[in-house]
């Protein structure tokens, strides 16, 4: 149910407020994640994207942290290129989230909070990425990652401050008690409420044009849209698996080497003999013989043992050395003296008086060289395969070093060199839904990390085989040519052309009702023949359970009664009017056990709903001032556009 309220009440605002709040302890550095700032070239590193009170945001922090953003982004989404992430309001979500942090701590230092030199030390000691194996803070570890990645100590620490003032300020407000009990009921009624009314859809494609574009017309609706025609990265893979085998003419032992396995393993090759029994441990001598006696007599071992108390083991196969060691040497030539099915007599052992009766005698007369060397060459053969496999990797590593090419190294080994099509960071043969060779799993987010001729040697499968691979090809991410894609780019504008006559349209008819129109009246006065409204009535109930919650649903369940919306839905490709006749809602008692049950439901959500609302009020009492066009000097040059 929670889900289902969440979806119904949770505005855009609301959610772009959480967000930033949620990144206000796991912000990059205070996370241990320290971003790759790198070099900010194209807008001057003192240029202001925003003001926050007293507090100015630059342009190469929101490019730095805009890049630290995407790289966790990628590790969900590896083809997410940077155009894209822009494009899709990934920097100004990162600007809203810098603004709030900032806000936050602005607000808390006129408060007089404090985050000083010591309390940003022990946040800088604690982090578990900074330390030795000992467990103790190595400050030569932390100051070289902050030279490797090209921040000074001051930025890590000013950037460490603010998120300790953030946390300050908003960490309290989560200690939130318990849920209203007004709220719980009115969200219990919400649930229980039934809404009927009317909708009527009108379809782009009752408005698209039939004819095509001007070429301008589709050049400019191209440049406008330019964002949806990104292509991902593809990359060419060439590649050779090779394991063990790969070595067959290098593992044939010679004749020579096989008798010398032979002589070092005498001792497996001898004349052996194994035994299985019965055993049983007595406490006595006495006792012990008391039972040999009664099973040479008739009764059974097992029938002896259980009548003193005692029980039998079984002991598998096993020679006279290995039961001499695991009872005595006394009990082990007993064993092996007496015949099969014999009982024999006592003997001490480390537990006591053994008894054991002989239930299976296996005995191995011993192998003549040529009847060991098939067994000699199996084994030989591949401990040499495996010396040759670790041989060539050494040698395979030292040739790339040196400048050796994917394809000699291949031949050198034997091994068929194999070519990828262009594949996607995401694992997908680009341009088709088949994956790309399962071969190359292993080691494709490292392919999508090396520059062009650069082979290299990984482990394919832990154990069994290993790879070469290089990349033969990269196509960088870009805007398709309009020429490659033109009946796509053609039918995309007639879909938006006649989505912009439905909304068109859809005005026209919510004007209509305005002036005293039934909406069944107003939609029968377009020129454009629309199929009649249909009724609507639904139950929240239902709706959450069945879990049909459409955006026109949840504009149906947000309008007030008496009153037609229109709601444009691009992923249907069409525009609705929802007109609201009646809400009704049954009245619900305070000790309703439903009402505790939506409270429970509701209560985890409280601190994250009050620190949003606490987070917008923050951002309320202080001065914002955004540079737009330094923001958009960031986004061009984090995409390598000119402005």
């Amino acid at each position: 149910m929670i889900q289902f309220f969440r979806r119904f009440f949770q505005s855009k605002v609301g959610v772009a407020i959480t967000l930033a709040f949620l990144g206000l302890i796991a912000f990059a550095f205070a996370s241990s994640d320290v971003a790759n700032t790198g070099t900010f070239g194209g807008v001057a590193g003192g240029d202001r994207v925003a003001v926050v009170g007293d507090t100015r945001i630059d342009a190469i922090d929101l490019s730095s942290r805009t890049s630290d953003v995407l790289n966790n982004v990628r590790q969900q989404n590896p083809t997410l290129t940077m155009e894209a992430f822009i494009a899709n309001g990934g920097l100004a979500d990162v600007l809203e989230e810098m603004i709030s942090r900032t806000a936050l701590a602005d607000l808390g230092q006129r408060f007089g909070l404090r985050a000083g030199s010591r309390l940003v030390d022990s946040e800088i000691v604690g982090m578990a990425n900074m330390r030795t194996i000992t467990g103790e803070f190595d400050t030569e570890a932390f100051r070289a990652v902050l030279r490797q990645q090209g921040i000074s100590e001051d930025m890590f620490r000013d950037d460490l401050a603010m998120g300790l003032f953030a946390r300050q300020m908003a960490g309290p407000v989560q200690l939130v008690p318990r849920m209203p009990q007004s709220v719980a009921a009115r969200y219990t009624r919400l649930r229980l409420e039934t809404r009927r009314g009317e909708v009527a859809e009108l379809l782009a494609s009752r408005f698209a044009p039939t004819g095509a574009p001007s070429n301008a017309q589709l050049q400019a609706y191209f440049d406008a849209n330019r964002d949806d025609y990104i292509r991902p990265e593809r990359r060419v893979v060439r590649y050779a698996v090779f394991g063990e085998d790969a070595f067959g003419a290098r593992s044939t032992p010679t004749p020579d080497q096989i008798a010398e396995r032979y002589e070092r393993d005498a001792e497996l090759y001898a004349a052996r003999e194994s035994r299985s029994f019965t055993q049983l441990v007595a406490p006595t001598q006495a006792a012990a013989q008391a039972i040999v006696e009664e099973v040479r007599g008739g009764m059974t071992m097992e029938a002896s043992a259980r009548s003193k108390g005692l029980v039998t083991t079984n002991i598998p196969a096993t020679t006279e050395a290995d039961l001499g060691r695991q009872a005595s040497a006394a009990v082990a030539t007993a064993a092996f003296a007496a015949n099969e099915g014999a009982v024999t007599a006592p003997a001490q052992g480390g537990l006591g008086w053994y008894v054991l009766r002989v239930d299976n005698i296996d005995r191995q007369p011993a192998r003549t060289l040529a009847q060991a060397t098939p067994e000699i060459t199996e084994a030989l053969g591949a401990e040499l395969r495996r010396a040759a496999l670790s041989e060539a990797i050494g040698s395979i590593e030292d040739q790339f070093a040196e400048g050796r090419s994917l394809a000699d190294v291949a031949g050198e080994l034997g091994v068929e060199l194999l070519s990828t099509r262009p594949i996607t960071a995401a694992g997908q043969v680009y341009g088709t839904p088949e994956p790309a060779p399962e071969a190359i799993a292993p080691v494709l987010a490292v392919a999508f990390e090396m520059d062009e001729g650069e082979p290299q040697l990984a482990e394919a499968v832990a154990g069994e085989s290993f790879i070469v691979f290089d990349v033969a090809d990269i196509t960088a991410s870009a805007v398709a040519p309009l020429a490659e894609i033109r009946d796509q780019v053609v039918t995309a504008w007639r879909r938006d052309e006649g989505m912009k006559a439905a909304g068109a349209a859809a005005e026209r008819i919510l004007a209509r009702i305005d002036a005293g129109s039934t909406l069944a009246q107003a939609v029968a006065a377009e020129q454009v023949s629309l199929p009649a409204p249909a009724a609507l009535v639904l139950n929240r109930a239902e709706v959450e359970r069945t879990g049909q919650i459409t955006r026109p649903v949840a504009l149906f369940f947000s309008m007030a009664s008496g009153t037609t919306k229109t709601l444009e839905t691009p992923e249907s490709e069409a525009w609705y009017l929802l007109a609201l006749n009646e809400v009704t809602a049954p009245e619900v008692e305070a000790d309703d056990p439903l009402v505790a049950t939506t409270a429970s439901q509701l209560l985890p959500f409280v601190p994250e709903e009050y620190t949003a609302q606490f987070v917008s009020a923050v951002r309320s009492e202080v001065d914002i001032d955004i540079n737009q066009v330094a923001v958009d000097a960031v986004a061009a040059q984090l995409t390598g556009r000119t402005r």
